[in-house]
């Protein structure tokens, strides 16, 4: 008998409503889990409700109703300042825009999450950095500053940084929007290999039906409903 991967993160029944000027639903009992070390891209038409799912599912918008778990925890209900320590600790972020300080050095820029955290000595934050440089092949460009450096190299020395806490979960939205077709491919090849060799969780919003082709599984969203990829593979 196969066994089941510890789950990263799991969703249950999530209502969402807008209420400007009315009320109206966006998401309605949204639930899936992912195991730890899966590569899941969501899909969907714009205005699906994919955005938004993920802003609940990093702990950024609290206003909805049902249950979400983290690592094995109840983390719906849970108060900002909390959340705020757990996003830090256990999500790495990438965006569509990579948000680099361009007055910082790459390496800088790494270790800022890191600064944040607290838990390691600059130090050992350093030499953090550049094993995740290391990964991306960016290690010859850690003392340049961010401006220096081309627009898809930005986005490789973006998700190191979401990388810098040893996150429990990568969330990125749209990532490789902005990126030309070569340096989506780079970002892409990484995120697999982060995915199948080092064993990070990864959820991933995308318009790019190649990048989701790729991924372990694909949820499929329309009108704020989950119409495929509930589960990964197991029976519900």
């Amino acid at each position: 008998m196969k066994q089941e991967k510890p789950t990263a993160l799991e969703a249950r029944n999530i209502d969402k409503y807008f209420y400007n000027p009315i009320k109206t639903q966006v998401l309605k009992k949204i639930s899936f889990d992912i195991p730890k070390g899966e590569f899941v891209s969501v899909v969907g038409k714009s205005g699906c409700g994919k955005s938004t799912l993920l802003y609940i599912l990093s702990t950024m918008d609290t206003a909805f109703s049902g249950e979400l778990w983290m690592d094995g925890e109840l983390i719906s209900g849970k108060p900002a300042n909390y959340l705020a320590k757990l996003r830090n600790e256990k999500i790495g972020f990438v965006f569509q825009f990579h948000y680099l300080l361009h007055e910082f050095t790459v390496l800088e820029n790494i270790m800022i999450p890191g600064l944040k955290l607290g838990k390691y000595s600059r130090e050992e934050l350093e030499h953090r950095a550049m094993e995740k440089l290391r990964i991306f092949e960016m290690e010859d460009h850690a003392m340049k500053k961010a401006y220096q450096i081309s627009g898809g190299q930005k986005q490789r020395v973006a998700i190191a940084r979401a990388l810098i806490n040893d996150p429990l979960l990568i969330m990125g939205d749209e990532p490789t929007g902005n990126l030309d077709q070569k340096n989506a491919d780079i970002v892409f090849n990484k995120f697999k290999e982060l995915a199948h060799e080092f064993g990070q969780t990864l959820l991933i919003v995308t318009h790019d039906q190649d990048f989701a082709e790729g991924t372990d599984r694909i949820i499929e969203m329309e009108d704020g409903k989950i119409i495929k990829g509930h589960s990964s593979g197991r029976e519900e």
